[in-house]
């Protein structure tokens, strides 16, 4: 499947990172190295990004969650925006082999709905995909420029991102159309009660404007998990905050194993 999964760290907790949507695991390094001494970690870059490129292996959700599974030992998963849906549904559908779940900035479903207006207007994916067509580049340096809004730092974190997104390669044309159907269809809202308590972790930046708050707490309401706010964050937290972020997800950790 040539699914690309670095291994960090030289910790007892076993922690599995997954990134999101036209990036690959490297982003990860700030909070990787918070969590060297006590994770670790399986870093995964999921098919069509990074040194996973080459992957055959389809960008769904339950797809790419049981094959990050066969390789990797029974862990906590976390999982960064368009990752939190490959990791929540292998919360949802793995048994005891995903010993909790991390959800970073990540919402069960990311479009808004008559019955879900914590999402996002549909309009922006689909004007995604469109633009992808015609501007790739340009496209996701746009969705780039979403993520660090209401960063403390924004333009040395687009800085970061502009230098990481293409550093192992340029992410698959296909399988980046692939995540915005993704995005704009994946609604995993209705497994959440079927969580067990306390065993997810939901953290948002409080000025996230890809992923509301609201939809993060609701989330943790309705699985009976822990709720976080890293108080003047964007959409990465782990990149400017990532001290902030291991503060409370290391205790939590601790509670998985």
């Amino acid at each position: 499947m040539n699914l690309h999964i670095e291994v960090h760290g030289s910790g007892a907790i076993p922690l599995v990172m997954i990134h999101g949507w036209a990036m690959h695991g490297g982003v990860f390094a700030p909070l990787i190295h918070v969590l060297q001494e006590q994770c670790t970690m399986y870093v995964v870059d999921l098919p069509g990004h990074g040194y996973s490129g080459d992957s055959a292996l389809s960008l769904q959700p339950d797809i790419c969650a049981r094959a990050i599974a066969d390789a990797t030992p029974p862990a906590a998963w976390l999982g960064w925006s368009m990752g939190g849906l490959v990791a929540l549904s292998a919360a949802l559908n793995l048994g005891e082999h995903v010993q909790g779940l991390a959800m970073l900035c990540a919402t069960p479903r990311f479009t808004s709905a008559p019955d879900w207006p914590h999402g996002r207007d549909p309009a922006l994916v689909q004007q995604l995909a469109a633009d992808l067509e015609t501007d790739y580049h340009a496209t996701i340096d746009r969705f780039l420029a979403l993520e660090v809004m209401g960063s403390p730092d924004p333009r040395g974190e687009l800085r970061r991102l502009r230098a990481e997104v293409f550093s192992r390669g340029e992410p698959n044309m296909r399988i980046l159309q692939d995540g915005i159907r993704i995005l704009d269809e994946t609604d995993l809202r209705v497994g959440l009660p079927t969580l067990k308590a306390g065993k997810s972790w939901w953290t948002a930046g409080r000025l996230d404007r890809l992923v509301h708050p609201n939809a993060m707490q609701w989330s943790a309401d309705a699985s009976k998990g822990e709720f976080n706010v890293v108080a003047h964050a964007g959409h990465a937290p782990f990149l400017s905050h990532a001290d902030t972020v291991a503060q409370t997800l290391l205790p939590w950790l601790e509670t998985t194993r």
